[in-house]
Parts: C-alpha cells; sequence; structure tokens
C-alpha cells in the first residue's frame, strides 16, 4: 500500500511539530528525544510485520486466500480512513468536503490522472510481493528486498539529476553483493523448504517488485514537486485508482475463481491482520515519519531485517548459516551508510585520512567552533537520497 507526505516529498521532513521556541530547551529536547524513539518503534515493526504476517498467512494449512482480494481490501480500507480524516478537517461539514472533493479529484483532474500510472505500478508491486513472500523464507525476502534502495538511487540519478557521493555509490555496490550472497545461499539449498515453494520465481517477483518500486517513487516525486495537495488527499486519489487496478487485476488473474469461491474466501483473522497492516501501516508511518531522520530510518530497516531474520526462526524453523549472515550483514552495514547525511559521510572519509601535516585544519583561537553536522536538513539537496520510505506499497 502506498501512503504519501505532501507533494510528494516523504523522507526528508525534520522534527518540525515540536517547535523549539514553543518549549523550554530541555522540554523540547526530552520530547523530541521520545517521538523519535517512538517513530523508531514504528517503522521497525511495521517493515518486519507486514512481511511475517503475510507469509505466516500464506503458509497456514487450509484454504488459501485470494491475495488479489487483499490487495483490493487494502486500498479500500485505505481509501475510506483518509476519505474520514478529510471528513474530520471538514469539521463534518459534508457539503464542504464534496466541494473540496469536486475541486480536488474532478476539476483538477489532470493533477489525479498524474496518480494513475504510479498506482498501477503499486499495485502491481503488492501483488509481487505476495508471490514474493509466498516462494521465499520471510527473512530472504526482507534482506533482498533492499535493492529498491538500489533500484531507487539509479532512478533518481537518471530521472532527477541527483549525485551521490563516493560513500552512497560504494554501499550501494556493498548492498547488491550482500544480496547476492543471500541469494547464492538460498540457490545452494539454504535448508529444507516445501514442495509449493519456487526460489526463483521468489527472486524474480522480488526485483520486478524493487524495479517497481524505485521507478514508481521517483515518478511520483517528479509529477508532483510542488502540489499542494495534502497528505491524505493524495493517498485518497491513490486508493481510488488502486481499488480500480486492483479490481480489474483481480478479474484477470483470478476472476473465475473468486466468482465461483467468493470475494473472501480463505479469510481468517491473520488475513485480515495482513489487510489491515497493509491499509493503515503505511498511513501511520507517513505520520510518524517526518520525526524519523535518515539515519533513523536506515537504523529501523536494519533492525527490520534482524527481527525478521530473529523471528522466521522461532515461526518459520528457518535457518542462518554463515553465508546469509555474511550477506545479511553487509545488507545491513550498506543500509546504514547509504543513510549517511552527506556531512557525516565526508566526516568518515576525513577521519580515516592523515591528520598531520600542512592539510590540516586548525580552528583559529577565539572563533567559534563550526556547526555540528546534523541529520536533519530541510533541504533536499543536502540529503542523500533515501527510497520514498512511506511510499511503502
Amino acid at each position: 500500500m502506498a501512503a504519501v507526505g505532501s507533494g510528494g516529498s516523504t523522507a526528508t521532513a525534520g522534527p518540525g511539530a515540536v517547535s523549539a521556541g514553543a518549549l523550554e530547551p530541555g522540554t523540547s529536547s526530552a520530547a523530541h528525544r521520545r517521538l523519535k524513539y517512538i517513530s523508531l518503534a514504528v517503522l521497525v515493526v511495521q517493515n518486519a510485520s507486514l512481511i511475517l504476517s503475510i507469509r505466516y498467512a500464506r503458509t497456514l494449512p487450509g484454504d488459501r486466500f485470494f491475495a488479489t482480494t487483499a490487495v483490493v481490501m487494502a486500498e479500500v480500507l485505505k481509501g475510506l480512513t483518509c476519505l474520514l480524516l478529510l471528513f474530520a478537517q471538514k469539521r463534518g461539514n459534508v457539503k464542504h468536503l464534496v466541494l473540496f472533493l469536486h475541486e480536488a479529484v474532478l476539476v483538477q483532474y489532470m493533477d489525479t490522472l498524474k496518480l494513475a500510472v504510479p498506482s498501477l505500478i503499486y499495485t502491481l508491486q503488492n501483488n509481487l510481493q505476495y508471490v514474493a513472500i509466498s516462494n521465499l523464507p520471510a527473512a530472504t525476502f526482507q534482506v533482498t528486498y533492499q535493492l529498491k534502495i538500489l533500484t531507487t538511487a539509479l532512478f533518481s540519478v537518471l530521472m532527477l539529476n541527483r549525485s551521490l557521493s563516493r560513500l552512497q555509490w560504494a554501499s550501494l555496490l556493498l548492498l547488491f553483493t550482500g544480496v547476492a550472497i543471500v541469494q547464492a545461499q538460498q540457490a545452494g539449498g539454504g535448508g529444507p523448504r516445501p514442495l509449493d515453494q519456487n526460489p526463483g520465481v521468489g527472486l524474480a517477483a522480488v526485483v520486478a517488485s524493487c524495479l517497481s518500486s524505485g521507478f514508481a517513487g521517483v515518478y511520483f516525486e517528479k509529477i508532483l514537486k510542488g502540489s499542494s495537495g495534502s497528505v491524505w488527499l493524495r493517498n485518497l486519489q491513490l486508493g481510488l485508482f488502486g481499488t480500480a487496478l486492483g479490481l480489474v487485476g483481480l478479474w484477470w488473474a483470478e476472476g473465475t475463481a473468486v466468482a465461483h469461491r467468493g470475494f473472501f474466501f480463505g479469510y481468517t483473522p491473520a488475513v485480515w491482520g495482513v489487510v489491515l497492516n497493509q491499509a493503515f501501516g503505511g498511513l501511520l508511518v507517513a505520520v510518524v515519519v517526518k520525526y524519523a531522520d535518515n539515519i533513523l530510518k536506515g537504523f529501523a530497516t536494519s533492525l527490520s531485517i534482524v527481527l525478521s531474520t530473529v523471528a522466521s526462526i522461532r515461526l518459520f524453523g528457518f535457518h542462518v548459516d554463515p553465508l546469509f549472515a555474511l550477506g545479511a550483514g553487509l545488507v545491513i552495514g550498506a543500509v546504514y551508510l547509504y543513510s549517511l547525511p552527506r556531512g557525516a559521510a565526508k566526516a568518515i572519509a576525513s577521519a580515516s585520512a592523515p591528520t598531520s601535516g600542512p592539510c590540516t585544519h586548525q580552528q583559529p583561537p577565539g572563533q567559534p567552533p563550526p556547526p555540528q553536522l546534523s541529520s536533519h536538513h530541510g533541504d533536499l539537496s543536502t540529503e542523500p537520497f533515501l527510497p520514498k520510505s512511506v511510499l511503502v506499497k
């Protein structure tokens, strides 16, 4: 499911909700720290729980639900939630809400139609995730799915003319190497697997999902730069397109079976948990992500990989061998390095350089120290480009 920030910029908002001028410095710092910890917890739980819950629901004995219906239901619930939030913003005035939606959706139809392409890609991506998780262990999927960082970075360079630092290029190479090692371990056996799983199909699905995620995120940012639409309006528009396109995909892929057995065939509490996670998880992240800087988001991704691996061992009997541990470790390190701000990356690079000699910079006596590096930047040009982590289709 997709949840977006206002104007398409979702990954760069700093902790602006806590105003330093409105609170005492100590209170502001403590509140900010609490919000960061809450953001970290939400990001870790949402990243890991969705993959684990899908894997659990798809491996339960008994009738298997139709993945296409779960995708449609998630879009419907997301759209209804955003509609209710917009209704609340209009103070419960139905007339004002109808006029607002008429203007935003129908009168400005060209702006609405721009969302058709990313919505189509995200709907495809949602279905591909079910295919991938059904054919790969949850931990293997979680590690491999980090290739979306690589695809998003490449599309951002090609479509937005962004530049990456040397450390970022090195971290992308490290990321690819780690994923390749994990996939080599998977192809080499990696322990027993159910007969109905096909690792080749799972790998193809997750790679296609990463490509679609990278392209859609960058395309979405490109077409909506400068847009004034609210976060809930954008998600409502995506939900409308997602529902319509999801129904088309359902009819094309599983229409006969759904007509014969019913839309909610195979639905259990676990399946409803997956649907609710997809529908509300991304919206929740859209709210809390503005309190999380890029380093925190990278750390959350790394923690979610660890959590998924540990849970997979407990829930699914996943076996961690040295090859998987090496590949996953490289991916975790690459995610963290890529998330570092440019200033911090330069500091790391300079730390390994000689500190003596004519090139060493000395702070002149009596001069104020240079400003401390911060991971919060309002300017997009000063931040490393991360995949829009709130575009979590």
